[in-house]
Parts: C-alpha cells; sequence; structure tokens
C-alpha cells in the first residue's frame, strides 16, 4: 500500500509539472466543447486531434488525449440538456430526464447535476483504477461470450423498467431496436440481411448515431412544435453564486444513485468492447427500477440525470485499465489511445507497470487533476451553456434542425444517413404519438450487435448447447439478477393491487 501511495504521490506531482498542467486544462476545456457538439464525441475528438500530440513528449501526450476524453465524456451531457440532443451515444440517457428539467426551467440544477455526478463517478473510478488495477484486469480476462452474452441480457433487462407499466410495449420496442441492430451483413455467414428489398446503403446497417439524433433531435423538435404550435419560449434561468450553493446542496438527493452508477459503470468499462454507452444505459435503467418514485423517471427527475453521468464516467476510466494493463482497448475511444501509445513506442500490457512506471503513474495522475479541473470548467461554465434556453423556440428549432443534420453528415459523409435520420425522427415521432416508449429500441440498437455476436460465438463453441449460459459461474450469477430485474416490476404491480384490493 506505501508503494501505491508513493508511485501516486510521484505521479500528482508530474501531472502538476508546467507543460503536463497545460495540456490537461486545454484537453479538457477542448473536450468539453468536442463532447457538446452532436456527432462528435470523443472517439472522434481523439482522432482529429491525435496528430497534435507528436510535438510534445509521450506522457504529456497521453494526459492531453485522457483529459480530452474525461472532458468530452462531461461534455456530451450539455447538448442533451439544452438542446434535446445527444451529444454522443453516452449521453443518451441523459436526455430522458435532463431535457424535461431543462424545459421546466430547472436547467441550471440538471447540468450542476451532471457535473456533480460525473466527478462522483470519475473520482470513484480513479480510487478504484490505483488501488485494483491488477487483480480487475485478470477478473475482467475471465469474461468470455458467455459472460458477455450474460451481461448484455442484464443490461436488457434494466431496460423493462424503462417503460413505464406498459411492459408488453416496452419489450415490443426492444425487439424492434433489435431487428434494426440486425441490418447489414450477417456476422458469421457475410450474407446481406433486412436491407430492404436490395438497398446497398443498408448494407452497412444503421448507425447508432444517426438513430439517436434522428429520434431524440428531429423526433422531440417536431413534437414540441405540434404541441406549441412554435410559441413555446424556453423559461430563461438565472444563474448566481446562490443558486450553485443551493445546487450543490441537493447532492444528497441523488448521492446513492451516482455512487451506484460509479461502481456499475467502472466495472463495465473494464469489459474489452463493453464501454460508456452500456454502462450508462444499466445505471439509467437500475436508478428507476429501485427508486421509490420510479413514474417521475422521464419527467425531471435529477437522479435518472445523475446516474448515467456518473456511470459514463467512471466507464471512461474503467475502459483505460484492460488497454494498460492488457493491450486490450475498453472502448473504442481506448483503441485510438492504444495506437498512439504504440507509435509513441509505449506497449501496453503487463509489463507497462514495470518498465514506464513514469510514464503511468504520470497518467493516474493526471485522471485525478483532470477530473477535479473538469468539474470546475462545467460549473464555471454553466451561464453559458444556459443562455442558449434563453432563446426562443423559433429560434431554436432551426439551430437544432441544422445541428441533427450537419452532425450525422460529418460523422458518416453519407446523404443516405441524413435522409434516414429524418425519416426516423418522423418514426420516433409517431411512436411518441402512440404512447410506445422509444428509449428501449433505442439502446436495443446499441447492445443488440453485442448480445448477437457473443450468443453465436458461445453456441458456436459449445456446438448449439444453450446450456453452455448456465455451466459458468459469471454467466449463470448474470442470469439470475437478469430474471430478477425482469420479475421485479411484476411481483410489484401484483402486491399493490392485492394491498388495493385488501384496503377496498
Amino acid at each position: 500500500m506505501d508503494s501505491i501511495l508513493s508511485l501516486l504521490g510521484a505521479g500528482l506531482l508530474q501531472s502538476f509539472e508546467p507543460l503536463n498542467l497545460a495540456m490537461i486544462f486545454f484537453g479538457c476545456f477542448a473536450g468539453l466543447f468536442i463532447g457538446a457538439m452532436p456527432g462528435l464525441g470523443s472517439v472522434n475528438g481523439v482522432a482529429i486531434l491525435l496528430p497534435v500530440t507528436f510535438l510534445v513528449p509521450p506522457t504529456a501526450a497521453i494526459i492531453f488525449l485522457a483529459a480530452l476524453y474525461y472532458g468530452a465524456m462531461y461534455g456530451g451531457a450539455v447538448s442533451s440538456i439544452t438542446l434535446g440532443i445527444p451529444g454522443a451515444s453516452t449521453a443518451v440517457a441523459t436526455v430522458f430526464d435532463g431535457r424535461p428539467m431543462a424545459q421546466s426551467g430547472r436547467a441550471d440544477q440538471a447540468l450542476m447535476a451532471a457535473a456533480i455526478a460525473s466527478f462522483i463517478g470519475g473520482t470513484i473510478s480513479v480510487i478504484l483504477f490505483t488501488g485494483f488495477a491488477p487483480p480487475l484486469a485478470e477478473f475482467a480476462l475471465k469474461f468470455g461470450p458467455q459472460e458477455e452474452f450474460a451481461l448484455m441480457l442484464l443490461a436488457f433487462a434494466t431496460f423493462i423498467g424503462l417503460g413505464g407499466d406498459d411492459i408488453p410495449k416496452t419489450i415490443f420496442s426492444i425487439m424492434v431496436g433489435l431487428v434494426l441492430a440486425a441490418v447489414g451483413f450477417d456476422i458469421i455467414s457475410g450474407q446481406p440481411r433486412l436491407i430492404f428489398g436490395g438497398l446497398v446503403e443498408f448494407q452497412r446497417g444503421i448507425p447508432f448515431l444517426v438513430l439517436a439524433i434522428g429520434i431524440y433531435g428531429i423526433g422531440e423538435m417536431i413534437w414540441t412544435l405540434e404541441h406549441t404550435k412554435g410559441k413555446i419560449q424556453m423559461h430563461k434561468v438565472e444563474v448566481g453564486f446562490k443558486k450553485i450553493i443551493n445546487n450543490l446542496a441537493q447532492v444528497k438527493k441523488y448521492l446513492p444513485v451516482s455512487t451506484m452508477g460509479s461502481v456499475l459503470g467502472f466495472f463495465v468499462g473494464t469489459l474489452p468492447a463493453a464501454g460508456a454507452t452500456p454502462a450508462s444505459l444499466m445505471s439509467y435503467g437500475l436508478a428507476k427500477s429501485f427508486s421509490k418514485d420510479g413514474d417521475s423517471f422521464g419527467k425531471g427527475n435529477v437522479a435518472g440525470v445523475a446516474a448515467p453521468e456518473a456511470a459514463n464516467n467512471a466507464a471512461s476510466t474503467g475502459s483505460m485499465l484492460p488497454m494498460l494493463t492488457l493491450g486490450i482497448p475498453g472502448s473504442p475511444t481506448t483503441a485510438i489511445l492504444l495506437g498512439g501509445m504504440i507509435i509513441w513506442g509505449l506497449r501496453p500490457g503487463p509489463l507497462l507497470f514495470a518498465e514506464s512506471p513514469d510514464f503511468v503513474w504520470g497518467l493516474i495522475g493526471s485522471m485525478y487533476v483532470a477530473n477535479f479541473m473538469t468539474v470546475v470548467l462545467n460549473i464555471a461554465l454553466i451561464p453559458v451553456f444556459i443562455r442558449v434556453l434563453a432563446m426562443p423556440f423559433s429560434v431554436l428549432a432551426p439551430i437544432i434542425f441544422i445541428l441533427c443534420v450537419v452532425g450525422v453528415f460529418a460523422t458518416t459523409d453519407r446523404m443516405f444517413d441524413t435522409y434516414l435520420m429524418l425519416g426516423l425522427g418522423i418514426a420516433g415521432y409517431l411512436l411518441r404519438k402512440l404512447n410506445y416508449p422509444v428509449a428501449p429500441a433505442v439502446l436495443a440498437i446499441v447492445l443488440g450487435p453485442l448480445t448477437e455476436r457473443s450468443m453465436r460465438q458461445s453456441l458456436i463453441s459449445s456446438q448449439g448447447d444453450p446450456m453452455t449460459f448456465l455451466e459458468r459461474p459469471i454467466s449463470l450469477i448474470c442470469i439470475l439478477i437478469a430474471i430478477g430485474l425482469v420479475s421485479y416490476p411484476l411481483v410489484s404491480k401484483m402486491l399493490k393491487k392485492r394491498k388495493e384490493v385488501e384496503t377496498a
């Protein structure tokens, strides 16, 4: 323990060197705005700015990119709350309650909750990273395709609570998402499937960002315009020192879900190829399922902002663990970081901690500093962010439309995806009019490919024996928890009805 503390102390001192501190500041600042721009996100931000890092030493370079990653995780909540458009897939769950809070004049509270929860998630995950990196990396290696499939089932089980009391509609929505996720090429045979009459454009599949921006950008805009006839004036929010103090006093309301999301997010982030998006979605689902006021989720519950934000920030730290200790990227962003490390002449893996301790502990020390610096920047810029809400919606709607179109085209470079985004936005609007929950469909398209891949790998390796999922302890535990989560709302509903009958 003493050696870890001494190494961490050396890492913190290294992160306070002028060059490294400047890299942390500029990385956090740039990441905050990159994360807030629809269609960019941490992956594109790190990829775009990777060449810039070749001008500085490797330690300063990785510190800059890690700070950029941190800032983008924070920034994704900004557009989700102020515009209702996810800055990246990791911030989709933040829209569910963040946007209703902004529309009801509580944008400052939502942005503050997102910043504080992100700080909690980042802090807990960095502490876990510091103390338990080797054993956690070894545990993550035990996750084969069976365990990954069981974990995805567990994630889907948390979605059941997202659709309210109408469980059949929620399941239907999940099925629609899974069908959309299957569009493209079959992962085993390579044959095209569900390409709607042979449309070549569908062979690449439906990108998740196209779906998310379409439903939560275009769909939400049409819904708002219909119900307000374009005359809505967004609530003006006054932000001052007193309001910031009052919002800080509300932390105790969402501290439990933030802690839960942090631990869950860090664990999911350590699993190769899982990343922050599944972590944030699972955290939101669990927060709603076990909340005493679950019906308020989706209508502006501050815990619905805090839970996913804590999870996605914790997962961003967790995803660095397999990259550094095993050489396996835990997310698309860390895959780019891995490539950068190799270019800089570093070899991620078990020997990295022994061969390059200055590099590793300098990075870990910078995580503590970057986490603190990003939350300060985020809170300081809240007045800037909420100025967006001072615009009349008749002005804001065209801006949202342009951001959606530019965000999709800049990401995919295909006009077909732009048209598809508009079509999906109209479909999302119609689903909402019919009272079908769109959130489970959006979430299912994220996890659909991961679920199919792990399931088919498991069945191929076991020669088609479905018992392979129950023969492995970790897989069995995840499946049993998933069954419990699915049963929980059904049992609660039955007990509630019985209690009503007895008191009648």
